[in-house]
């Protein structure tokens, strides 16, 4: 029950001031909005938030939310940098050169097992309530349940946050992963999609659903010709992404910390209402951008990541306990954790808005 108490990736970019305004300005002829939202009140804080991967259609919403000041109606500046993947931008986020980061919550939990108690970051608003960590295998080949793993190789990207917890779904599915050859040495995703399915690379990918098929797309290959092994198939308890704060930042930002969730729930519940409007603004942000994949890596990520049933009744940003507290005990037995972080030090949910402001119409 529920606690009230308690892919490659792109580059890195971090936002001026003046680009921020500059976009400001841009958003504002565009929507034609009046005079009294243009004169928002400078912001007196600025905080550096780490993404867990480069401008795109899954983290747009923190591009809408920076667009149309949402942000600086909280007295925030944000600068956004694009980081290497949701697990390995983790242990970026640190006093001095990051005050916030969007990563994977497992990785974020390990972090906080290895640190001393009271000492590690802390999650405020989680948008992923399942994984979308997965295994690309050929549809036409005869891996089709997790058992069929066993004596095949598997690549990815060394920092791939479905490889680095293969170890919890081998756990769960009930098999050695030590009997799988995992190669940490992939190249690009799509080319090594497209040569799963040609008979001449490796067994299957690891990756994220939605990225493995906008990045083999261009490349030709068609999404049904992909089976996924799912890692939320076995491990119903997983969470995914989210927003976390260095202890530090906690410590010394908490009177601002609820406005920082309350601009990007908002931003998501902007992009979730017009999911084009959202992409709109990733191109006047990263003009280079394709936007036909980013709308289809945007609407997989609403329709698969934030999806959980239990979205209904705790909206996006906030986690069950029970969940979590399965999570960080599973984490602690698999990786052999030094110690069991208590669900309230890994996760506070006290910076949420209310309910009714939270996005609860994905649930499936």
């Amino acid at each position: 029950m529920h606690n009230t108490s308690a892919t490659t990736p792109l580059a890195s970019k971090a936002f001026t001031r003046r680009r921020c305004l500059t976009t400001l300005a841009a958003a504002c002829a565009l929507a034609g909005m009046g005079d009294s939202r243009a004169q928002v009140a400078p912001a007196s804080r600025t905080l550096r938030i780490l993404l867990n991967t480069g401008l795109s259609g899954p983290v747009v919403f923190f591009l809408v939310a920076q667009e149309r000041n949402y942000l600086r109606e909280q007295g925030l500046e944000v600068q956004l940098s694009g980081g290497p993947g949701a697990a390995a931008m983790v242990p970026m986020v640190r006093d001095g050169a990051y005050e916030a980061g969007y990563g994977d919550i497992s990785a974020l939990i390990e972090r906080i097992a290895r640190s001393a108690p009271g000492t590690g970051p802390v999650a405020i608003f989680t948008t992923f309530n399942t994984v979308p960590f997965t295994i690309a295998v050929d549809a036409r080949g005869p891996i089709r349940q997790p058992a069929d793993l066993i004596g095949k190789r598997i690549t990815g990207h060394g920092s791939d946050a479905a490889l680095l917890t293969f170890d919890l779904y081998a756990n769960a599915a009930g098999f050695d992963p030590g009997r799988v050859q995992v190669d940490g040495s992939m190249g690009g995703m799509g080319g090594a999609v497209r040569d799963m399915l040609q008979g001449r690379g490796a067994d299957g990918v690891f990756g994220f659903v939605n990225t493995l098929i906008a990045s083999a797309a261009p490349l030709g290959v068609d999404p049904a010709a992909i089976r996924f092994l799912n890692w939320s198939d076995v491990l119903p308890e997983m969470y995914g992404n989210t927003l976390f704060v260095t202890r530090e930042t906690y410590q010394r930002e908490r009177p601002l910390l609820a406005g920082l969730v309350r601009a990007i729930n908002q931003g998501l519940a902007d992009t979730v209402r017009d999911p084009q409007a959202a992409i709109a603004t990733l191109l006047r942000q990263a003009p280079g951008s394709d936007a036909a994949i980013n709308l289809r890596r945007l609407e997989g990520t609403l329709a698969i990541e934030m999806a959980h049933p239990e979205g209904r009744s705790i909206g996006i940003g906030d986690m069950d306990d029970q969940r979590l507290q399965k999570l960080i005990e599973r984490l602690v037995r698999v990786k052999r954790l030094p110690r069991t972080p208590a669900v309230s030090e890994v996760f506070d949910r006290s910076f949420l808005p209310p309910l009714e402001m939270r996005v609860r119409s994905l649930a499936r």
